[in-house]
């Protein structure tokens, strides 16, 4: 009996591979990429808080990570990690089941460069995936300002809801969708070109992924950055004591509240945590994810009859 080589591409999830299988990938890469990486995330927060505490002006990234360890202890890096979890696996989720069904569905799978297919499947898989985070990143990002008083995501959530109402956690979302979809179709374009130019076989490479990914989620995070400044004012200002940030309503109000207390300068604040941030945490996701697909190929392989 001859066994005969089964060719098979990777890159898209095999075709009677379960949804509940799809899904894991992209959950298992979220968790892993919030995660790792939550406490440049929260300097990020901090160092973008356009009226922040004097005790909480940090010169970078260094001088904030060592402040607020020695100062409030090491574990303050890591408040509100429990919300991003909570939030990702599933956001996470259903972003890359979105992201693969849309590709598909405009031709990016075909060969070839298709960036716009891929930037436009990175655009719808963004909406669906903040419709379902935006949530979890407010309650986030409330308990990683200097002086946050709440002590579990429950008691977040309970809290802003009873002071603030359902418009609390998506007040921030026109302007979260105004970033992230530029940021994941510049991320989504970036990666596909990279990866088909670093690895033009498409064999499973894991140095393809990391790199691609590390440099799609550089490019990505630095575009937005003036977006996402706006996104944390929003999404914090029921902790500050300014009235014009507390009563400030949509991402324009926001542009002009910073311009006018910081001018061009304040668009840019937290860029170097950003930065540093999205590169791993990018790399780190696409890489599990890829690694996700590799496997259900593989195991789908497995069972495929020997053909004689």
């Amino acid at each position: 009996m001859s066994h005969v080589e089964v060719e098979y591409e990777y890159e898209a999830l095999p075709e009677n591979s379960s949804l509940a299988a799809s899904l894991m990938a992209g959950a298992l890469a979220g968790v892993a990429e919030h995660a790792v990486m939550y406490p440049v995330d929260s300097i990020k927060t901090r160092m973008q808080i356009l009226q922040p505490t004097p005790q909480a002006v940090y010169s970078g990234v260094i001088n904030a990570a060592s402040r607020i360890t020695t100062t409030e202890g090491a574990r303050t890096l890591w408040r509100g990690v429990n919300s991003v979890i909570m939030g990702a696996g599933p956001a996470h989720a259903l972003h890359f089941a979105t992201y693969e069904f849309a590709k598909e569905s405009f031709g990016g799978n075909a060969t070839g460069h298709h960036l716009v297919a891929a930037a436009a499947a990175g655009a719808c898989a963004t909406i669906a995936h903040d419709a379902l985070m935006n949530p979890f990143d407010v309650i986030k990002q409330r308990m990683q300002v200097h002086g946050s008083v709440y002590r579990s995501v429950v008691e977040c959530a309970s809290k802003v809801y009873r002071a603030e109402g359902l418009r609390a956690f998506y007040i921030s979302y026109p302007t979260t969708l105004t970033m992230t979809i530029p940021f994941q179709s510049i991320q989504f374009a970036t990666y596909e070109y990279l990866r088909k130019v670093l690895n033009p076989s498409g064999n499973y490479d894991p140095m393809t992924h990391v790199m691609a990914g590390g440099v799609s989620g550089a490019v990505a995070a630095a575009a937005t950055t003036p977006l996402d400044v706006a996104k944390t004012l929003l999404q914090t200002r029921g902790e500050s004591k300014d009235v014009r940030i507390r009563n400030c309503n949509g991402l324009f109000e926001a542009g002009r509240l910073i311009y006018q207390r910081q001018g061009l300068a304040g668009f840019a604040k937290g860029l170097q945590p950003r930065i540093l941030g999205n590169m791993p945490s990018t790399a780190i996701s696409w890489s599990v994810y890829e690694y996700g697909k590799f496997l259900l190929n593989r195991e789908n392989l497995d069972k495929q009859p020997i053909m004689a």
